[in-house]
C-alpha cells in the first residue's frame, strides 16, 4: 500500500515543539553538524550539508526516550486506511516545528540490521560508493541497531534506499510488549507505526569507491511503534507506516520529494553496480 496526502504545514512554534532540527559546530572546528534534535538536545547526527559527504544517521545522547502518544493509542493498534484518520496526524503533528510534511502510508516488512554485522548498509553499500571514512579508516558507524526495509533504483546512477531508526535501541523494548505483538500479527492483525522522516539526496565525489551512483536515503525516525517493529522484524510480518516527511529540512529539491511516492511503489530491488 502507498498512499499519500497533499503537502500540509503542520507543526507548532519550535519553541514548542518536542522535536526540531538544528546544527553545530564539531568540537574539533569542522563543518556544522546537522542534527535531529529532541528537547532541544542532539538526538541524531543526520548527513552532512555538503551534499557529496555519505549518508548518515548517527544517534546520539539525546536519544534516550519514545515519543508515543496515548491518545490514538488505540487507533494505531490497526492499519491506517487514510492519513487523516481520527486526528492522528494533528495530535503527532503537535510535536514537529512548524514546516511543509508530506504525509505517506507506507507498508514496511522490517528487517533488524546490527551496525557491521550482515545487511549493514554503512559497510556494504555505503562502502562501495564512498570507501571507508578516510580518516577512521572504518565505515560509517551509526550507533544504534536500524531496520532496513525498502530500495530500489532512481535510475542507471542513482538508488533509493529506505531505514526506520528508533528512537531507542531494541534491547529498551518490553519482551511482553513485543511478544504481544508477535500474537496479534500472526493472527492477521497490522498495526501502524509513525515517524518523521527525512530525504537526503548525497552524491559522491569522484573516485571514492567502486560504485559512484547517487545515493537517496529516506530515513524514517520513529516516534511511535518501537515494540510493533520489533515485532515484525521477529515474526516476518508487515507494519503500517504513517510517515510525515519533511520538505524544508531534508537534503532534496522539491522534485526529488514529489518523487518519493512513485519510486516507493516500484518493486524492491537491489543495486546492481554499474
Amino acid at each position: 500500500m502507498i498512499e499519500k496526502g497533499d503537502p500540509r504545514s503542520l507543526g507548532v512554534p519550535a519553541p514548542e515543539a518536542r522535536l526540531g532540527f538544528g546544527a553545530e559546530l564539531h568540537e574539533n572546528g569542522g563543518p556544522r553538524r546537522r542534527l535531529l534534535m529532541i528537547d532541544d538536545k542532539p538526538a541524531f547526527e543526520l548527513s552532512s550539508y555538503c551534499g557529496t559527504c555519505p549518508l548518515l544517521f548517527r544517534r546520539l545522547e539525546g536519544a534516550n526516550e519514545k515519543l508515543s502518544l496515548e491518545s490514538v493509542q488505540e487507533r494505531l493498534m490497526a492499519a491506517l486506511n487514510d492519513p487523516d484518520d481520527d486526528g492522528v496526524i494533528e495530535a503527532f503533528g503537535a510535536l514537529l516545528p512548524e514546516g511543509e510534511y508530506l504525509p505517506l502510508l507506507l507498508d514496511v516488512e522490517p528487517t533488524l540490521v546490527i551496525p557491521g554485522k550482515d545487511g549493514d548498509y554503512f559497510s556494504s553499500e555505503q562502502v562501495t560508493t564512498w570507501g571507508v571514512d578516510q580518516f577512521w579508516g572504518l565505515p560509517e558507524y551509526p550507533h544504534t541497531p536500524y531496520y532496513r526495509t525498502f530500495e530500489t533504483p532512481v535510475d542507471a546512477d542513482a538508488h533509493l534506499y529506505e531505514f526506520i531508526v528508533p528512537m531507542v535501541p531494541p534491547t529498551w523494548n518490553e519482551r511482553d510488549r513485543v511478544e504481544k505483538y508477535v500474537a496479534l500479527m500472526e493472527r492477521g492483525t497490522v498495526p501502524t507505526a509513525v515517524a518523521i522522516s527525512t530525504l537526503d539526496v548525497c552524491q559522491p565525489a569522484l573516485g571514492l569507491g567502486d560504485d559512484p551512483s547517487v545515493h537517496w536515503g529516506l530515513t524514517h525516525f520513529l516516534l511511535d511503534g518501537h515494540h510493533k517493529l520489533e515485532a515484525a522484524a521477529t515474526a516476518g510480518r508487515p507494519v503500517r507506516l504513517l510517515s510525515l516527511l519533511t520538505l524544508g529540512e531534508s537534503l532534496a529539491e522539491a522534485d526529488d520529494t514529489a518523487r518519493v511516492p512513485a519510486l516507493r511503489a516500484q518493486p524492491r530491488s537491489a543495486r546492481e553496480a554499474g
